[in-house]
């Protein structure tokens, strides 16, 4: 399979998936296990056979650009009694690609990112590994302010190396004369400046660029539009909540929000990305009446190492030494995505002795009653075949903790074990990694709004309640992948 996996990646821009789990740049062992986790009906385990006659298939009939489950694929054909016959899988595989059979590839976009920090460089991981054929998402430029004479090789070397997320997998060359960076064959210009909306990027042969703002100096629109005043950008996405009027994207609920004369828009925050779409599929099927969100994060550059002055409460004592207890906008922001739960929750935070990944508690009173089975049993179907399947993960195991969701690429894990259960009321744990799980989501609205994010196929079909709590769970070798690998 291996190789047919990159071939289609990179003559047809096609990410073969499992259930979410996406084949590109994976090991054997990785593939097989893989196939081992997407179970289709009990404890049935999707046959690699049936995998590789589904890419042989796809790669002979050549669709366009496109996210295809090849486990859904497989188990529709089953359940058609397909033979595997050349002419009959084929035939199959074009009345379920028939959207993309001629879909043409996307036009490059310029991406432009300002700041470089720890989701910017996440960011560049995942852009240099989309890079692919070339299509799609481009990363042209970084823009800093300059730290001192080594800024360049210490920028480089921050790429190249992460204590949390670990090394680049790939090359990288500097040039300090014309003040570039060469990653995997991508050239990515460092540019210097303290005002954005003064850099000149046509002078670097970049158009109608997308600027993502990392910085989060600017969260409202008179802030992020001075970016609209430089040369060569086009539209503005900023990482973090986004004030006043601003659209806050989680994407998987809202990304259908985005218009095409949106020049400004926000990805929201990391917890918000992780909460929503939870709280969307359980409000749809359930009903949320009220509730609290606790969020047990990671602590942050934003606070002292040590003991020291800091504007905000707390946050001035040390973050490696204390839990401290701090504000979360993220219960509020859940509404900008789901009008509907305007006014029903309320959050606060606990910073943690964390580097990274971070806990969401949902304390929440539904409109029906349930049980544990068939709240898990959903939200376990949830992260398999439902539209959401690239937000939300779900997972089984009395032995994880929070490194063992490092680098995964979902907004948010449902840990089932830890799922309480009393009538109506309901207590859900949701691992997420608020660095890696959030740059995915940021790229995903990216892609967005350049129109380039590929079709996502065959289409996901709904989840009732009701129909899935016999679902049974995965083991713990079936924990989530930990290397980065894009989303």
């Amino acid at each position: 399979m291996i190789p047919l996996i990159g071939r289609l990646y990179r003559t047809h821009g096609i990410v073969p998936s499992i259930h979410g789990r996406r084949l590109i740049n994976r090991s054997p062992i990785e593939i097989v296990k893989a196939h081992r986790f997407a179970r289709l009906h009990g404890d049935d385990v999707l046959n690699p056979v049936k995998t590789l006659a589904v890419l042989e298939s796809i790669d002979r009939i050549g669709p366009g650009a496109s996210s295809i489950d090849v486990a859904r694929l497989v188990s529709r054909y089953d359940e058609r009694g397909g033979s595997y016959e050349q002419a009959d899988i084929d035939a199959f595989l074009r009345e379920e690609l028939a959207e993309v059979i001629d879909a043409e590839t996307p036009q490059p976009t310029d991406v432009v990112l300002y700041g470089f920090g720890r989701i910017g460089r996440l960011l560049a991981r995942i852009l240099l590994a989309h890079a692919g054929n070339g299509s799609g998402l481009r990363l042209r430029a970084i823009v800093v302010r300059r730290g001192g004479d080594s800024d360049l090789k210490k920028r480089a070397s921050l790429l190249r190396r992460d204590s949390v997320h670990g090394p680049f997998a790939g090359s990288i060359e500097i040039d300090e004369e014309n003040e570039t960076i060469l990653a995997n064959g991508t050239l990515i210009q460092i540019i210097y400046s303290d005002d954005p909306a003064s850099v000149d990027y046509e002078q670097y042969g970049i158009r109608d660029a997308i600027v993502v703002d990392n910085t989060g100096r600017w969260r409202d629109e008179a802030g992020l539009s001075q970016h609209l005043r430089s040369k060569g950008v086009a539209r503005v996405l900023l990482t973090a909540p986004g004030k006043g009027a601003l659209k806050n994207i989680v994407y998987g609920v809202n990304g259908d929000d985005i218009q095409a004369d949106d020049q400004i828009v926000s990805a929201a925050s990391c917890t918000t990305n992780a909460i929503t779409p939870v709280l969307g599929v359980i409000d749809g099927s359930y009903g949320v009446v009220r509730g609290h969100v606790e969020t047990v994060h990671s602590f942050t550059n934003d606070q002292n190492l040590i003991d020291n002055f800091h504007k905000g409460d707390r946050r001035g004592r040390s973050a490696v030494l204390n839990m401290v207890i701090t504000e979360t906008g993220a219960a509020k922001a859940v509404a900008k995505a789901l009008p509907q739960l305007a006014g029903k929750l309320s959050g606060s935070a606990i910073r943690v002795p964390t580097p990274d990944v971070s806990l969401a508690i949902l304390n929440l009173q539904l409109g029906r009653p349930t049980t544990k089975d068939e709240l898990n049993g959903f939200l376990r179907q949830v992260s398999l075949t439902s539209p959401l399947r690239q937000q939300v993960d779900y997972i089984e195991s009395p032995e994880v903790v929070s490194t063992d969701f490092v680098g995964n690429n979902k907004a948010g894990i449902v840990d089932g074990l830890a799922t309480i259960v009393d009538d109506e009321n309901v207590v859900l744990y949701v691992w997420y990694d608020n660095e890696y799980g959030y740059s995915c989501q940021v790229v995903r609205v990216l892609e967005k709004m350049a129109g380039a994010h590929p079709r996502v196929l065959p289409e996901r079909e709904p989840v009732i309640a009701d129909a899935v709590a016999s679902q049974p769970a995965d083991p713990i070798s079936d924990a989530p992948e930990r290397v980065p690998a894009g989303v």
